[in-house]
């Protein structure tokens, strides 16, 4: 009798792990706190949900850079607007870390910015109101980034190797945000009765974009005609902490914020714009006004002159730097030549 052969292809194939192993290995790493890293198997349900979270962050940052932006010529100093140029800096690099990291997973940057500018994907909504005063740029480092700072300090721990350490240069440099802001909304509020007045009627804007919109919907599931979305929105919640890309709730971390924010607008002499805050002894938390679902839809802005603008501004910028890109990937093609073949 003749032996019974073994082609290597089909070696290959008996030897390769099926589908319900390479789950479990997978299970097994987030199960033990490991990172799971580009060429590691993920599920397909996992890669799009990091795609989906990273896209929206990039976006994030660089629709973000305009509101602050819009007051670079108008800085009271040439020390205020240097700070706000870093800072403002600091926000595209963001952005430039997380399309990187997002690339990793397959995705193209270009077709990211894409989606962005033609309403396939979205940035948050926190930055699609004005900027109206001097004071808002304070209020926005210290609010919103100061929400960040709680939002994404857990990300530094996620399970994704490239965006946990994307995040930890991001959360190192919006830490000195927050103290920025924090100085500009302190030198306002020591001021005249004027610039105390525009301090506070900044946070009085900004308090529930940040508070509400910086974290999220909540994670109570609610009823009526939000009832689908909101048991979706739960769900999806879970399967993010599932897979360690989550590490808290929404909930959770918006009262972090409150929290942190409440004794230091107190220092200031700021009034947050919620009459509910108080110091609850019991639960050792300050209560306030709790953001349900009707809070959440009036806090976002979606369909605004502003919300509008913020991507047209964008879609400018993109396009007016066409040429910028075009130039370097003609330099990248000429220097990848064999020598002499430019001659």
């Amino acid at each position: 009798m003749t032996a019974p052969t073994t082609t290597p292809a089909t070696a290959d194939a008996a030897a390769a792990p099926d589908e319900d192993e390479l789950l479990a290995h997978f299970d097994a790493l987030i199960a033990d706190g490991e990172t799971i890293e580009p060429r590691d198997w993920m599920p397909d349900g996992y890669r799009r949900m990091l795609v989906r979270q990273i896209a929206q962050h990039a976006h994030s940052e660089i629709i973000g850079m305009q509101p602050e932006g819009a007051w670079l010529t108008r800085a009271p100093s040439l020390h205020r607007k240097s700070v706000l140029l870093a800072k403002v800096q600091d926000e595209a690099g963001h952005g430039l870390y997380l399309y990187s990291a997002a690339e990793t997973l397959g995705v193209d940057r270009a077709d990211l910015l894409d989606a962005l500018h033609h309403g396939r994907q979205r940035a948050s909504a926190t930055f699609n109101h004005p900027a109206l005063t001097w004071a808002d740029t304070g209020a926005i480092a210290w609010l919103t980034d100061g929400a960040a700072v709680i939002n994404q300090a857990p990300l530094c721990r996620t399970s994704y190797g490239p965006y946990a350490r994307a995040m930890r240069r991001v959360c190192q440099e919006e830490a000195f945000h927050v103290r920025q802001g924090y100085d500009l909304m302190r030198a306002l509020c020591e001021g005249t009765s004027e610039q105390r007045e525009m301090a506070q009627d900044a946070v009085n804007r900004w308090w529930l974009p940040a508070v509400a919109l910086m974290f999220g919907p909540p994670d109570t599931e609610a009823g009526g005609a939000d009832a689908r979305t909101a048991a979706l929105g739960a769900a999806v919640s879970r399967r993010a902490m599932a897979w360690g890309i989550k590490r808290h709730t929404n909930d959770e971390l918006r009262q972090r914020f409150v929290d942190t924010c409440v004794p230091q607008a107190e220092r200031l002499g700021l009034t947050l714009p919620d009459p509910a805050i108080r110091w609850n002894e019991e639960r050792g938390h300050y209560d306030f006004t709790p953001v349900d679902w009707d809070t959440y839809r009036r806090a976002l802005g979606d369909d605004t002159h502003w919300a509008r603008q913020r991507i047209a501004h964008r879609l400018a910028a993109h396009e007016d730097g066409a040429w910028v890109r075009e130039a370097a990937v003609a330099y990248a093609a000429r220097t990848d030549e064999p020598a002499g073949a430019a001659a």
